[in-house]
């Protein structure tokens, strides 16, 4: 069996065992996962390669982009925020950011934004190619446009946007820049090894995201995932949710040091395992700065059912994604998390204490995750003795 390293207690032996049939069957190449129960960790362990060619071996401090699964912590330093009444959940959001009155966005709140109703999870306009990298640019495009549609009418994954939008809220209460308020306020005083807006001194430490993911999008590929229904509105939306401006979703430009420096809150966090992991453990235990009234309003189910861009069923509560049947989110019904690119994962469950984060470099299927229902499985295996 493939090298697992790291520690795990004897209840949870299982969790070892399925990380590494990860790696021996399932097409793992590197990553890492981590559990606590009750804020002791219960499995911290790391295994595989950073590269494909299997020269490099993974590192209890490995870095690596984690997607979506910043979208979470976002939320976390939000609901901070609005815990110190510094952010408001339902005034209008034009009170900081006068700009996004335009094309008829006056009455959206930072709840539509967190529960992903704000109309708003593609740029209209045609944004140049490295628009990705500079903040002000893709926030002012997002203020001065019309919303695909009515805000708070309806519910759509605002897969790169939500952190622009969320995340220039935070800059205008703050006064800082998102990544530094992320790290002044929330991963700094937990010891989180997270970021979003990497350190130059760090990125020694990251391991490549492997596999197609890595690589530049060609242009069939595009019109086959937008699917070109003949629906402008439609399809434009759904194109420039991922592809506008290229480089956006991470394809082709995930492994770049302008990626790494980058502050993109929805899609381009790098941490460890243990780092997620610990970010949950402290939402559940107080740690964090959110007020209990905060987080049990973040956990009530704020978008339920058919989701305008990924054409499936999603729910959301503020930030965080909410349990499924179908896209769980732990094995209980009041989990919350999120999920990245591939099954990539960080999540609580209040109900056993359980804080939980998995990451990889092999992206695998967009949906369904072998590697993390195994990971899961076997955590909750030993949750029940």
């Amino acid at each position: 069996m493939p090298n697992v390293d790291g520690s795990c207690d004897p209840a949870f032996a299982g969790v070892r065992a399925a990380f590494a049939e990860n790696l021996a069957e399932r097409g793992e190449v590197g990553g890492a996962v981590c559990a606590s129960v009750g804020g002791r960790v219960v499995a911290d362990l790391w295994g595989g390669h950073q590269d494909e060619a299997r020269t490099k071996p993974w590192q209890r401090d490995t870095l690596i982009n984690a997607y979506s699964v910043g979208k979470g912590v976002t939320a976390m330093l939000v609901l901070q925020l609005v815990s110190e009444g510094a952010l408001d959940l339902d005034a209008p959001v034009v009170r900081l950011w006068p700009e996004f009155a335009a094309e008829g966005k006056e009455r959206t709140t930072l709840r539509m934004m967190l529960a992903h109703q704000a109309g708003l999870p593609g740029v209209r306009e045609v944004l140049p190619e490295d628009a990705w990298r500079h903040w002000d640019l893709m926030t002012a495009a997002l203020a001065r446009q019309r919303p695909f549609w009515e805000p708070g009418s309806a519910h759509g994954y605002h897969t790169n946007t939500y952190g622009f939008l969320v995340g220039e809220l935070v800059r205008r209460a703050t006064g800082m820049r998102f990544g530094a308020a992320l790290r002044e306020r929330l991963t700094g005083p937990l010891g989180a090894d997270y970021h979003i807006g990497l350190p130059d001194a760090e990125h020694a430490r990251v391991a490549p995201v492997l596999g197609n993911t890595a690589e530049r999008t060609p242009e069939p590929f595009v019109r086959a995932f937008v699917g070109e229904t003949g629906d402008p509105e439609r399809d434009l939306m759904i194109r420039h949710c991922y592809f506008n401006p290229p480089g956006l979703s991470g394809s082709g430009s995930v492994n770049t040091r302008a990626w790494m420096r980058a502050e993109i809150p929805s899609t381009n966090g790098h941490g460890t395992a243990r780092g997620i992991a610990a970010l949950y453990a402290g939402v559940l235990a107080g740690r964090t700065g959110i007020a209990r009234g905060v987080l049990d309003e973040a956990l009530r189910s704020q978008s339920d059912g058919h989701d305008r861009v990924i054409e499936r069923p999603s729910r959301f509560g503020l930030g965080f994604q909410l349990h499924q049947e179908k896209r769980p989110i732990g094995r209980g019904e009041h989990g919350f998390g999120h999920y990245g690119h591939g099954g990539a994962l960080g999540f609580a469950d209040p109900d056993t204490g359980l804080a939980f984060a998995y990451v990889t470099n092999l992206p695998g299927p967009r949906w369904q995750a072998p590697r993390t229902m195994a990971l899961v499985d076997a955590v909750y295996a030993g949750l029940r003795g």
